[in-house]
């Protein structure tokens, strides 16, 4: 179900994907320390010395594993992304209307607020505002994201004749930036009487199983 790319966006991502995480049981308890402490106090306020010290581990592990804060928190941002892309992949090749998988993956929203794996895509997009390397990475993992959404978009343009004046990409990019919108509105506390983001993407749901009734 990924999208139509071209060579060159995958060369692109090859050159700005960042190492994968390593593996055991050190390695996994540092990130899970990391994750903690980041929806705790915000990356600015991570410390290694404080995440070493919640993991029970010495310093050195933390630099051997992963070689500096940036890395550790781009491994953590990494993992967590991976298994969310993962997911959502798979949902959507599953053989039922595109507004049945719009409607879970809002729910899917829910599930990844409350794991907190927003906040962490949230506070390495900002980091990466004064960051080169960390924005870099924040882009590859972004770039999963909107293929998939692409190719969705494309399937759902050869089933339903077309998107108007739409290509699939520029629908796919319209999708993306309300999710993170989305996302960014609620981490900031802006309630659904001020400014109804869930109930807006689900009512999309509702204008996709309307077109695709329409063409049974």
């Amino acid at each position: 179900m990924f999208g139509r790319s071209t060579e060159r966006n995958a060369l692109n991502m090859q050159s700005d994907a960042p190492r994968r995480p390593p593996s055991g049981e050190t390695a996994e308890r540092i990130l899970a320390a990391a994750k903690h402490s980041l929806l705790e106090g915000g990356y600015a306020a991570l410390s290694t010395r404080g995440i070493a010290q919640r993991a029970a581990v010495p310093l050195s592990q933390i630099h051997y594993h992963y070689g500096s804060k940036r890395q550790l928190v781009l491994a953590l941002l990494e993992t967590e992304n991976a298994q969310r892309l993962e997911r959502q992949t798979s949902m959507y090749g599953a053989d039922q209307p595109l507004w049945k998988q719009w409607e879970q993956a809002c729910d899917f929203l829910e599930d990844d607020l409350a794991s907190g794996y927003v906040r962490v895509l949230q506070e390495m997009t900002a980091a990466g505002w004064s960051d080169a390397e960390v924005a870099r990475a924040v882009r590859t993992y972004l770039h999963g994201w909107f293929r998939l959404l692409e190719g969705i978009t494309h399937r759902f343009a050869v089933e339903a004749g077309g998107l108007g004046p739409f290509e699939p990409q520029e629908v796919a990019t319209l999708v993306g930036i309300a999710f993170l919108g989305a996302e960014t509105m609620i981490l900031l506390g802006m309630s659904e009487d001020e400014m109804p983001n869930r109930a807006a993407l689900r009512k999309i749901g509702t204008l996709i199983r309307a077109a695709e009734e329409a063409d049974e």
